[in-house]
C-alpha cells in the first residue's frame, strides 16, 4: 500500500486541510469509509494547485455532504438525489461529497439511464482515465493510503492518458470524454495512448449526442490551458473537429502565401492561438485568434502575382460568428467581441504609415472601444514567422501604431464614444419624431468629431446643429 500523506503537508490551501479533517472524523465516528478521488489525488500526486475536493463515500453521500456543511458552518447543500451526490457551496474550495456508483447508458444518449451503488473499486472502474481513477482514503488512522487498481501512478509517471476499461466501451458511454482526452492532453502535456487514440478517431461521431453546451464548455476549457493548439490538434487529427468547429476543420490543408512560413491556414491560426496564450491569460483573446481568419477558406483566390489572396475575410469572418456563436450557444457577449475582433484585426497594421491622420487613429479606437489593448494583443499574436528580421520590424510597426495612439488624447473618451446631444434634444431642435432620421443627424454630430471638424463637447455640438440644420433636415 502506498501512502501519500506525506504531500499534503505540501497544500497550502487550510480549507483542504480543514475539511479533510472534518470528513476524517465524521467517517472515523459513522463507520462509513470514505476517499478523496478524481482530480484531488492527480493534482496532488503531481504536485499542482488543489481546485476542488471530491469525496466520495461506501454509504450516504448526500447525508454525509449535510454532516460536513454543519461543521463549516453552510446552511444548506446542493442535493442530487438520482446520482447519490451532493455540492457543498464553500467560497474557499468547491466540494463535491458522492456515493460510490456505477452507471449504464443508452447508446442515444449520455446521460444514465441507471445508477447502481457500489464499492471503491466498482466507483474507480467508471472514471475517464486511469489518473483520475484513484482514490486516497481520509480515515484519521489511514490517511494518505492509495487505492490505485488501474496503475494512475505510473501513468502519471509516463505522461500518458489511458482508460481503466476498453476506450472503445469508456468514450460508448460517454463520448465527451473524448474531448476531455484533448483537454487532459493540453492542460498536462500526456499523449494519449494509441489504442485510446485510434477509439476516438472510429467513434468521434459519437460526440453528437452531447449537448452543445457540455461541448463548448470543454472546448473553453481547451483555450485556457496554456498551450491550447496541443488539444486543438487532437481534435483534428481524431475527426472531432469537423463535428463541433467545422469551420476550423476546413482550414486544415489549406495553403496560403509562404509569408507566413506556414504550410495551411490551420497551421498558422494554432500558431497565433498559442502566441495569445503566451500574451494573455484572457481566454476571449484566445478564442479570439482561433477565429480570426475563420473567412480565409471561403475567400481564397489566386492572384498571378501575390498568389493567394483573402480580400474581404475580415468582414466576411465577422458575419460567420454569428453561426458559429448559436451552434456553440456563446453568451451575446463573447459573440459580439469575436465579431469586433474579427472584423479589425488588420485595421491596426494599415496605421502605420506616416501620412497616417489622427482622425483615422480615432475611428479605430472608436470602433474597437473598450477592446482596443486586446485588439491590439490579438494584432501582436498573429506575427508567426520565424523570420527574426521580421518579427522585429512586425514589432515596432505596431509600437508605432500604439504610440499614435497614445497621443491621441482622446483616447480615453473615445472608448465609450457618443454624441454629446441626445436624441431627444434633436427631436426637439427638427421637429422630429422617434426613427432613423434621429440616429442619422446624431452620426453626423459624431463623424464631425471625428474627422476634427469640432471639438467633442455640448457647446461645439450644438452649434455644428444650427449650422448645418438646413442640410442635416434633408437627411
Amino acid at each position: 500500500m502506498i501512502n501519500i500523506k506525506h504531500l499534503l503537508k505540501l497544500v497550502k490551501n487550510k480549507s483542504v486541510h480543514k475539511v479533510l479533517k472534518i470528513a476524517g472524523e465524521i467517517s472515523e465516528k459513522e463507520s462509513i469509509p470514505a476517499y478523496v478521488v478524481g482530480g484531488f489525488v492527480r493534482d496532488l500526486i503531481m504536485g499542482k494547485k488543489i481546485n476542488d475536493i471530491d469525496i466520495m463515500t461506501i454509504g450516504d453521500g448526500i447525508e454525509f455532504a449535510k454532516k460536513i456543511a454543519e461543521q463549516i458552518e453552510v446552511k444548506k447543500v446542493i442535493p442530487f438525489e438520482k446520482f447519490g451526490t451532493a455540492l457543498i457551496p464553500n467560497k474557499d474550495i468547491q466540494i463535491e461529497v458522492a456515493t460510490a456508483r456505477k452507471e449504464s447508458y443508452e447508446s442515444t444518449s449520455r446521460k444514465p439511464t441507471e445508477v447502481i451503488y457500489t464499492d471503491l473499486k466498482g466507483d474507480l472502474v467508471r472514471r475517464d482515465f486511469t489518473i483520475n481513477a484513484m482514490s486516497m482514503d481520509i480515515h484519521p488512522k489511514k490517511i494518505g493510503n492509495i487505492t490505485d487498481p488501474f496503475e494512475g501512478m505510473l501513468d502519471i509517471e509516463h505522461r500518458v492518458l489511458r482508460t481503466p476499461l476498453d476506450p472503445d466501451e469508456t468514450f460508448s458511454e460517454d463520448p465527451l470524454r473524448m474531448m476531455r482526452a484533448a483537454y487532459f492532453s493540453s492542460k498536462l502535456g500526456f499523449k494519449i495512448e494509441d489504442k485510446c487514440f485510434q477509439s476516438i478517431q472510429k467513434q468521434s461521431h459519437r460526440i453528437d449526442i452531447v449537448s452543445w453546451e457540455r461541448i463548448r464548455d470543454e472546448f473553453i476549457k481547451i483555450l485556457k490551458t496554456d498551450k491550447p493548439s496541443i488539444g486543438l490538434n487532437i481534435l483534428q487529427k481524431t475527426g472531432l473537429m469537423k463535428i463541433v468547429f467545422p469551420e476550423i476543420d476546413k482550414m486544415y490543408g489549406m495553403d496560403q502565401t509562404a509569408e507566413w512560413n506556414h504550410k495551411d491556414i490551420f497551421t498558422h491560426t494554432l500558431q497565433v492561438v498559442d502566441n495569445a496564450a503566451s500574451l494573455s491569460d484572457k481566454m476571449e483573446i484566445r478564442f479570439a485568434a482561433l477565429v480570426h481568419d475563420i473567412a480565409k477558406p471561403n475567400t481564397r483566390r489566386v492572384d498571378e502575382k501575390k498568389g493567394y489572396t483573402f480580400h474581404g475575410h475580415d468582414a466576411i469572418g465577422e458575419r460567420m460568428i454569428l453561426k458559429v456563436a448559436k451552434r456553440l450557444r456563446l453568451s451575446n457577449n463573447l459573440k459580439f467581441y469575436l465579431e469586433r475582433l474579427t472584423l479589425l484585426h488588420l485595421r491596426p497594421i494599415s496605421l502605420v504609415k506616416d501620412i497616417v491622420t489622427d482622425s483615422a487613429v480615432r475611428r479605430l479606437m472608436v470602433a474597437a472601444g473598450e477592446n482596443l489593448d486586446d485588439l491590439m494583443i490579438l494584432c501582436r499574436a498573429d506575427i508567426t514567422t520565424k523570420n527574426p528580421k521580421k518579427v522585429t520590424q512586425y514589432l515596432k510597426n505596431f509600437d508605432k501604431v500604439e504610440i499614435k495612439m497614445s497621443n491621441v488624447i482622446e483616447r480615453d473618451n473615445m472608448k465609450n464614444f457618443q454624441s454629446p446631444i441626445k436624441g431627444k434634444e434633436i427631436m426637439s431642435i427638427f421637429s422630429l419624431k422617434e426613427g432613423k432620421k434621429v440616429g442619422l443627424v446624431k452620426r453626423q454630430i459624431e463623424e464631425a468629431i471625428l474627422d476634427g471638424l469640432i471639438e467633442n463637447t455640448y457647446d461645439a455640438a450644438y452649434a455644428f446643429l444650427l449650422k448645418k440644420k438646413e442640410m442635416l433636415s434633408k437627411l
